[in-house]
């Protein structure tokens, strides 16, 4: 009976799904595991053998834990809003929603014939009106809700209008907008109604403000800081600016603190953690008011170091900050708003990362210092960032390397004074950056004084005179929540004199509307601006006609969607109870799973998804809505797995100026038309050797024959060749090339699939320059990419060696965490083991398996396994366990075990891994329905204790034979027998021993 994976991996995928194996329920009387991939936003590509890494390692824990006893959540959906179906939407005309359910109906055909044990009658849809109506309604809880600093925790909108009615806000301690403005109760009870809502706005967990933004024009819409990668999109490679846009956002920034502290109860990677602890970017320090002279303004400074304000030499604002322009002089303007227009095509990121580069200009406006009385000139630049701390620095050059730097960069200059050296240590090759060993000098009060003591008084100092106080700050900003796009979740909200209103919640979901065009309107408004029927009847409270729009009873509808993190920041808790219709889910499922137990994805999701996911976690909890504090207990990132990129080496000739007459032409350009019509490509060895200089007479007549070539190209396209100046240099282009026009074992190329491929269409009449009659391609290790055309299908390897090899392989490549390259070429090996391990129980007559009683051998093999196969899940070590499978199946063919007692819990032993091959050996074995919960085989030392062992025996050191004894003699029971031995008593030849040293389970020597 041969092993044909194709039947049964169709037969079981059947079972699976008709008999819903894999099915939760709620508050069962088992104990709970909940184990959860981050979900994929299905793209047109569909996967490649990267994307299941992660799902396969998920999937075995979950195998086990059901095995283990638990009852087990392991459910899929899909982030299905995105912007690339919005740029093909934009592309084609094709509405978003039918290239995500047909990209939808690809993953899941894919991901089904891998074999997962997924929940799927749990499957959630982001872009779904019945998930995205609760995505909606947090998002209302956020707008009617605010953070009180004392309490450390969100309460509802509505009591803090209690307490201005009581109190007004002179009082509270909340997180809120800068410069509130303080009123006493009186003048609340007499503000109008929207005086009210703009006062309330100013403290609601979700809010509108205009705020410096990513924007990409290309995209037409805001990006997100971890959307941009080395100043352009993400997505498309398009250049970002900085600018100011009215947008929702959320108030994250309230929950720094508690980020960074429940970050000490997660068991998450080290490094995962410092990430996020970086992007909180806790700081504690001080707030220094600079009043800028002959004007009203002051300049607000966030500074960890408050003990060096005496060595102030100038301040520096961001191009942004909002006093550039009030306070920037005549002389100056105009270098000012060129320097402000040029940064803002830089990212932040971009200008946070280049630390090589120094650039700013003077405002010609000066600050007073608050003690000395002194003026300081206000500079701008590009290394100080809006958005962080308060937008502006105060420079001292002799305590901080950029400040230093900068001073030095613009030395002579207007409005840069010498630097000023308080502290006494010498700064004539770089700043003291300390915060130590040194003594303040030329520091007033501060004189003699250290860091600590110095902050202490010059805190105390800048209370006493009103202009600072003492201050603990984040890097972590509140997070932008509009997007100008049109596949995303509407908002719920419509405006009312320019103030939003919420749609009450029992008219969610608010769906998305059908426009036109995917694209902004003629005059700039995000794509919902097409929208015909987008306003909010107040009356019949419904949607209707925008033409019908009159401010009294029919309002416009916000024109922005949430961003592509909303849905993702909460999908956890709908899977609990992913088809309840009254809540997001009910107390009991949500009391029951409380939160993941196990969480695996990306580590490109640290400072996005993971901290959003926090956040709304921990408001939900403040709102009473959900008990946990964190979403994820325990989160694992997988590794990548690389694809083997191929290169074939196209020739190139860098073609110099040449001179015709009296004329110019730019040979170069002239030549990359022929370089289409005359491709030619060397083999990879032939190519390394003309680069490294070892040409032998062969290749180079080669080479020469070629470049005569295209000398008579040339000549043929420019008649008067003789007065050219024509210098000719051979180079070589490397062109990714497609894995299926070569031979992944031998590398080599199929020339002739090669040149009928549509992707090299151009390359039709190449000529290819051989090494042995073969052209043998480069290879390297790259992402794995459809770009790059390396990406492997796993639908091919499916096909060709079954699901269960594929899972097999990807967990034997190298353990979960770390990047891996795959290589088709070794997953043979993978594909043999199944195959052995079949034959075990199977020969062409049919099943082998008997009753006999196992060897004390064919137990020890199996409960070897069965231990290192246990703590290499509980440890999440795979890629040892497939190690682990191969020397146990090899042991037992080896013992030619056909036993039942040996095959059974090996079977079980094997399903997390290769889950259809396991159900088809129960099956046989004689059992009824799935192996998927029969209990896991639990390890017994006792057929691990050795009752032998085999001794070598030596004779001065020198081991000459070995011999099998109890371990339970003693030495002098040894000693007889190995003296009694006939080998021994050839060795000695009539010798009596000087001396005979035997250790117990060890070693035997016998020595003169």
């Amino acid at each position: 009976m041969k092993y044909f994976h194709e039947q049964i991996e169709a037969k079981w995928q059947e079972y699976w799904a008709k008999n819903q194996t894999f099915s939760a329920q709620n508050n069962a009387d088992k104990p709970k595991y909940y184990v959860l991939d981050m979900f994929p936003y299905p793209s047109g590509a569909g996967l490649h053998v990267g994307h299941p890494l992660g799902y396969i390692a998920s999937d075995i824990v979950a195998r086990y834990k059901r095995h283990k006893g638990f009852n087990v959540l392991h459910p899929q959906g899909y982030d299905s809003f995105g912007l690339p179906a919005e740029q093909y939407a934009i592309q084609t005309g094709q509405h978003p929603e039918k290239t995500t359910r047909e990209n939808i109906a690809r993953y899941r055909e894919q991901l089904d014939k891998i074999g997962f044990s997924f929940d799927w009658s749990r499957e959630v849809r982001t872009s779904n009106p019945e998930y995205y109506k609760w995505t909606q309604w947090i998002f209302i809880q956020l707008f009617d809700s605010y953070y009180c600093k004392v309490a450390d925790k969100a309460f509802p909108i509505s009591e803090l209008v209690k307490v201005f009615e009581r109190e007004g806000n002179s009082n509270v301690d909340l997180v809120c907008d800068d410069r509130v403005e303080l009123f006493s109760a009186a003048q609340w009870n007499t503000y109008s109604s929207e005086e009210k809502q703009a006062i309330l706005l100013k403290y609601r967990l979700t809010y509108l403000a205009e705020t410096e933004v990513n924007w990409c024009p290309a995209l037409g819409t805001v990006l997100a800081n971890d959307e941009i990668v080395n100043g352009v999109s993400e997505r498309g490679g398009h250049p970002v600016i900085r600018k100011k846009m009215t947008q929702w956002s959320m108030r994250i920034s309230a929950y720094a603190e508690r980020l960074l502290q429940g970050l000490d109860t997660i068991d998450w990677s080290e490094s995962i953690k410092e990430s996020q602890r970086n992007w909180i970017g806790k700081s504690v320090g001080a707030l220094v008011k600079f009043q800028v002279l002959g004007s009203k303004f002051q300049i607000e400074v966030f500074t960890t170091r408050p003990d060096t304000i005496f060595g102030v030499t100038f301040m520096t604002l961001a191009p942004e900050h909002e006093l550039v322009s009030q306070i920037t002089t005549p002389e100056q303007k105009a270098a000012v708003e060129a320097y402000v227009e040029a940064t803002a095509k830089r990212s932040e990121r971009e200008r946070m990362a280049d630390v090589k580069t120094i650039s700013g200009v003077f405002t010609g406006a000066y600050a007073e210092h608050p003690f000395t009385k002194e003026p300081i000139p206000v500079w701008i630049g590009d290394y100080v960032l809006a958005g962080y701390g308060t937008g502006a620095v105060m420079a001292v050059p002799c305590g901080d390397d950029r400040d230093y730097a900068f001073a030095n960069f613009f030395k002579g200059s207007m409005g840069m004074p010498e630097i000023k050296n308080i502290f006494n240590q010498d700064i004539s090759e770089a700043a003291y950056g300390e915060k130590s060993g040194f003594e303040l000098v030329n520091s007033d009060f501060l004189n003699g004084l250290g860091y600590k003591e110095g902050t202490k008084k010059i805190i105390e100092a800048l209370e006493a005179i009103g202009q600072g106080k003492g201050k603990t700050n984040y890097r972590l900003r509140d997070a932008v929540f509009s997007r100008q796009r049109y596949w995303g979740e509407p908002f719920p909200v419509y405006y009312v004199n320019g103030l939003p209103q919420m749609i009450d919640t029992k008219h969610l979901p608010i769906i998305l509307p059908e426009v036109e065009k995917y694209l902004p309107t003629e005059d700039g408004q995000p794509p919902l601006g097409n929208a015909t029927d987008w306003a909010w009847d107040t009356k019949e409270l419904r949607i209707t006609n925008c033409e019908l729009i009159d401010n009294e009873t029919i309002f416009p509808l916000e024109l922005n969607t949430m961003p592509g993190w909303a849905g993702s920041s909460w999908y956890w808790m709908r899977y609990m109870d992913a088809h309840n219709e009254n809540e997001f889910a009910s107390q009991d499922a949500l009391n029951y799973w409380e939160n993941v137990d196990l969480y695996i994805g990306g580590s490109e999701h640290a400072t996005g998804h993971l901290l959003y996911s926090r956040f709304w976690n921990k408001f939900l909890k403040d709102r009473g809505f959900i008990t946990p504090e964190e979403p994820f207990k325990k989160l694992i990132n997988q590794g990548m797995i690389l694809g083997m990129s191929a290169f074939v080496y196209r020739t190139y000739f860098e073609v110099k100026w040449a001179e015709v007459g009296d004329s110019k032409v730019e040979m170069s350009e002239l030549f990359k038309k022929l370089i289409i019509q005359f491709p030619i490509f060397f083999s990879k060895s032939i190519k390394d050797s003309i680069e490294k200089g070892n040409i032998n007479e062969e290749l180079n007549n080669r080479i020469s024959t070629i470049e005569k070539k295209f000398e008579i190209i040339i000549n043929e396209r420019i008649s008067d060749l003789d007065n050219c100046n024509v210098d000719i240099i051979l180079d070589f282009t490397p062109i990714h090339v497609d894995l299926l026009v070569i031979n992944d074992v031998t590398n080599e190329l199929d020339i002739e699939k090669f040149k009928t491929h549509p992707l090299y269409s151009d390359y039709k009449d190449a000529e290819f320059i051989l090494e042995d009659g073969k052209y043998i391609v480069g290879r390297e290790v790259e992402k794995m990419s459809k770009s790059k055309y390396n990406v492997v299908n796993p639908d091919d390897i499916c096909n060709q060696y079954g699901a269960d090899t594929l899972r097999l392989y990807e967990m034997f490549l190298g353990p979960l965490e770390q990047a891996k390259p795959w290589n088709t070429a070794g997953i043979t090996g993978v594909s043999g083991f199944l195959k052995k391990l079949w034959r075990l129980y199977f020969d062409d007559n049919g099943l082998l398996v008997t009753n006999e009683e196992p060897t004390a051998e064919m137990y020890k093999s199996l409960h070897k396994t069965i231990k290192k196969v246990t703590e290499d899940i509980e440890n999440f070590s795979f890629n040892t366990s497939v190690s682990q499978f191969m020397i146990c199946v090899n042991e037992l063919a080896q013992a030619k075990c056909n036993h039942r007692k040996i095959l059974e819990p090996l079977a079980i032993l094997v399903s997390p891994y290769a889950p259809h091959i396991a159900e088809e050996l129960w099956s046989q074995l004689g059992h009824e329905g799935s192996v998927s919960t029969v209990i896991f085989p639990v390890f017994e030392d006792k057929y691990l204790v050795e009752s032998e062992k085999e001794y070598p025996v030596s004779f001065n050191g020198k081991m000459r034979f070995t011999i099998k004894l109890p371990l339970d003699l003693t030495a002098a029971q040894i000693e007889e027998i190995v003296m009694a031995d006939e080998r021994t008593q050839a060795q000695l030849q009539g010798r009596t021993p000087n001396k005979v040293i035997i250790v117990p389970g060890k070693i035997i020597n016998l020595v003169g």
